[in-house]
C-alpha cells in the first residue's frame, strides 16, 4: 500500500485496541520504587504482554532482560526507503508508586468514568505504549509500509534514569538503534490554548540532571560548648545561599523558539525577561516556560547530627541539580563561587542536556500531522526542564522529540498529571493521538 493511503476501513479497531492495550497495561503493576530490591517482575510482564500483541501480528521482536524481572523489547518495521535513517518510537513500561488509599479509583484497575480513564501510567506512559502496540498491528494488518523504516521500542527503568533499560541496551544491544536517526517518545503534544488556536508543545530540548553534595566538617563535642566551626550551621548557610540564589536567563534556542511562536498566536510578544509564571495567558505551558529559561539547583536533602546535646563533627546536603544545554561548566563555577571555603563539593549522577533542531523535515511532519486532525491546531517547539529516555539515546546521535499528541480541553493541565494522585486521560484524546500517530509514523 502507498504510504500515502490511509487504511479508514481498520481506524476503529485502532482506536478501539488502543483503549484496551491501555487499561490492560495499566492492570499490570509494573512499579518502579528506584531501589532494585523492591522492584519485581512487572516490566517483564508488562514486555511479554507487547510482545505476544506484536508476534500476533507477524511482528518479529526481540526481548532481552538487563537483570531479571526487567524487560525491554524491540521491533521494526521495514520501510520503503532502507537508506533512510529509521524512526524510533519508544514508550517506558515503568511507572511510579502509587499509595491506592489516596485515589479516588484504584490506580492499578484503569476504570473508565465520564469517558476518563484513570490509572498509573495513563499518562506516563502506558497510554502511549498501548498507541505504539495498537499501530503496529494496525500498519501490519492493513499492510501499510512507512517511508523508512519504523523501530517500536518499550524500555524499563526510565522512571530511575535508564539505567536497566535504554542505557543498558545501547551497550549490550547496540543493534536495536542500528540506522536510527531520529526518535519520538515523551513529554509533549498536550493541547494548549492559546489565543485563537492551541498549540502542540514538541519537547526539542531537555535540562541536564545531576547531584550535588556538600559535606562540612567540624569540631565535634558537647552541644554547651559552642563551637567556631559548627558543621551544621556551616550546611545551613550554604543551603540558604544556593537556594536565595537565581541564576541568570539563558535564552536557549529551543526557548526563543518557543517564545516567539507563541507570541504569533497571542499577537504580542512575549517578554523573557519579565516573564509571570502564572500568566494567564499562557495557562500551564507559563511554569514549564519560567523552568526552561534558568538553571536551577534546588536543596533536597539536609543531614547532620544525631542527639541533640551532641555538635556533630560532620553535616551534609544535597541538591537537585537542572542546566541548560550549554551551562554545565558555568553552573558548577558559578555555584562553587557563592561556597564558604573548605566545604567539600562533590556533583555526580551527571545526565547531560540535550537539544536537537527546533525545525525540519520531521518538525514539518508532526505540524502536518496535527492540521489534519485540528485545523486550530499548530506544533510548538520548547524546552522540557525534566528527564526522559530521549537524553541516552542523544549520546548515540539519535535526535530525540518529546511528542505523544493528545487534544484536551482548554483548562486541563496534562502536565500536571505526571506522577499525580488520580493520574488520568480523557479517551478522546488517546484516540487523538492514535490518528495523528499513524500519520506521522506513515509521512515521517
Amino acid at each position: 500500500m502507498d504510504a500515502q493511503a490511509a487504511a479508514p476501513l481498520t481506524s476503529t479497531i485502532l482506536e478501539d485496541e488502543t483503549l484496551l492495550f491501555a487499561r490492560e497495561l495499566i492492570r499490570i503493576p509494573s512499579v518502579n520504587t528506584g531501589d532494585p530490591t523492591t522492584i519485581g517482575d512487572g516490566e517483564a510482564r508488562a514486555a511479554q504482554y507487547v510482545r505476544r500483541l506484536l508476534e500476533e501480528a507477524g511482528y518479529e521482536t526481540e526481548y532481552a532482560e538487563s537483570v531479571p524481572g526487567r524487560g525491554n523489547l524491540v521491533a521494526r518495521l521495514p520501510g520503503r526507503d532502507r537508506e533512510r535513517g529509521a524512526l524510533l518510537v519508544h514508550a517506558h513500561l515503568d511507572v511510579v508508586p502509587a499509595v491506592a488509599e489516596d485515589w479516588t479509583y484504584p490506580p492499578f484497575v484503569a476504570e473508565v468514568h465520564d469517558g476518563v480513564l484513570y490509572g498509573r501510567g495513563a499518562v506516563d506512559m502506558k497510554g502511549y505504549a498501548a498507541v505504539l502496540v495498537a499501530l503496529a498491528r494496525h500498519f501490519a494488518r492493513a499492510r501499510i509500509v512507512p517511508w523508512r523504516d519504523i523501530v517500536f521500542a518499550f524500555f524499563s527503568d526510565e522512571e530511575a534514569g535508564g539505567v536497566y533499560g535504554v542505557r543498558w541496551l545501547l551497550e549490550h544491544r547496540p543493534h536495536w538503534f542500528a540506522g536510527v536517526t531520529e526518535a519520538i517518545s515523551e513529554v509533549g503534544g498536550f493541547s494548549v490554548r492559546l489565543g485563537e488556536r492551541r498549540a502542540y508543545p514538541v519537547a526539542t530540548a531537555e535540562k541536564g540532571i545531576g547531584r550535588l553534595v556538600l559535606t562540612a566538617r567540624g569540631t565535634a563535642g558537647h552541644g554547651s560548648r559552642p563551637t567556631g566551626d559548627n558543621a551544621v550551621a556551616r550546611i545551613a548557610r550554604a543551603v540558604a545561599t544556593i537556594a536565595d540564589h537565581r541564576f541568570a536567563i539563558v535564552r536557549t534556542p529551543a526557548v526563543e523558539a518557543f517564545a516567539a511562536e507563541v507570541g504569533a498566536l497571542l499577537g504580542e510578544p512575549v517578554d523573557l525577561d519579565a516573564l509571570d509564571p502564572a500568566d494567564p495567558r499562557l495557562g500551564p505551558v507559563a511554569p514549564l516556560l519560567a523552568a526552561a529559561l534558568r538553571n536551577t539547583v534546588t536543596p533536597t536533602i539536609v543531614a547532620g547530627g544525631y542527639k541533640a546535646n551532641v555538635i556533630p563533627g560532620e553535616a551534609r546536603a544535597e541538591f537537585d541539580v537542572r542546566v541548560l544545554p550549554g551551562q554545565e561548566e558555568s553552573l558548577r563555577h558559578e555555584v562553587e563561587a557563592l561556597l564558604d571555603p573548605g566545604l567539600e563539593v562533590t556533583w555526580d549522577r551527571w545526565v547531560h542536556p540535550i537539544e536537537s533542531p527546533s525545525a525540519g523535515p520531521l518538525l514539518d511532519v508532526l505540524g502536518a500531522a496535527i492540521a489534519a486532525e485540528d485545523p486550530e491546531g499548530v506544533v510548538v517547539p520548547y524546552l522540557m526542564p525534566a528527564s526522559t529516555d530521549n537524553k541516552h539515546l542523544a549520546g548515540a546521535g539519535i535526535a530525540g522529540y518529546g511528542f505523544t499528541p493528545r487534544r484536551l480541553d482548554d483548562d486541563a493541565d496534562a502536565f500536571g498529571h505526571f506522577h499525580a494522585v488520580d493520574e488520568q486521560v480523557p479517551v478522546d484524546a488517546l484516540r487523538f493521538c492514535a490518528r495523528v500517530t499513524e500519520r506521522i509514523l506513515r509521512e515521517a
